[in-house]
């Protein structure tokens, strides 16, 4: 961790200006392949109509692709690749660069480069060759990050048998905490439930339980949201669902609107 933070503002004082370029992955993967002090390719500004051109052209030395599985031997990066000006409006960016000094102390040496005064995308000319390039970037982000592979005999010497894996333990020791029944998702006991009060208007919570397999607790909780309890009448200790959730009538509601 370091002990001590600096700000260099040199940038400011000598009222540098950069450019903000975004730039395609491929083309910074190739400029990493540059050697330190090497050329990584070279930028015409000119004016076309009284419009403004940037273009950078890649160096030929890093057009090369690595090897990768059957590609074309004469498949190539792009070279050519002009620049879409964008305006800069009303941001105030600047670049800052961070470097290791070493003295007494280790000093993280944060400096300012300049401030942005354009911004710019790096696009490479649409053809035959860049279409080619994007197909092979498509089947290598499809390739599995993990292969399965098949042992012609048993590893001995690693993994070891037991007798009951923790994670059969919990569900046993779940099991016997909620009387041998383990809650369901409560989507799908929703569904259960409604799918039985399509077919019967009133259960009893005996016949909930044996439809849906869940604690007594668990399906009262839920019961108590979607149903209403019958304390009397000639549908005592049962339930049935509230009206909002019904797509059939009760008794009750046809009563009402007959009177």
């Amino acid at each position: 961790m370091s002990d001590k933070t600096e700000v260099n503002l040199t940038g400011v004082k000598q009222n540098k200006s950069v450019w903000l370029v975004k730039v395609p992955k491929y083309l910074s993967q190739q400029w990493d392949k540059a050697t330190e002090k090497g050329e990584v390719g070279k930028i015409t500004i000119g004016k076309k109509q009284g419009k403004t051109e940037v273009h950078f052209s890649l160096d030929e030395d890093l057009t090369g692709l690595d090897a990768v599985g059957e590609q074309d031997a004469s498949l190539r990066v792009p070279r050519d690749h002009p620049f879409t000006m964008h305006p800069v409006g009303g941001q105030s960016m600047a670049v800052f660069s961070q470097s290791d000094t070493v003295t007494v102390f280790v000093v993280d040496e944060i400096s300012l480069e300049g401030l942005v005064v354009h911004r710019a995308e790096c696009r490479p000319v649409v053809n035959d060759n860049y279409m080619k390039l994007k197909k092979l970037q498509i089947q290598e982000s499809m390739k599995p990050q993990r292969l399965s592979q098949q042992l012609e005999r048993a590893v001995t010497n690693v993994f070891k048998p037991v007798a009951n894996h923790d994670f059969n333990l919990e569900y046993e020791k779940k099991k016997k905490s909620e009387g041998k029944m383990v809650r369901a998702d409560r989507q799908l006991v929703l569904d259960m439930l409604f799918s039985a009060f399509e077919k019967h208007q009133y259960y009893n919570i005996k016949d909930l339980v044996d439809i849906t397999k869940q604690p007594v607790t668990y399906l009262k909780e839920i019961m108590r949201e979607i149903g209403t309890y019958n304390s009397k009448g000639a549908h005592k200790s049962t339930w049935e669902l509230k009206s909002e959730y019904r797509h059939y009538q009760s008794a009750e509601d046809e009563d009402t609107q007959t009177s």
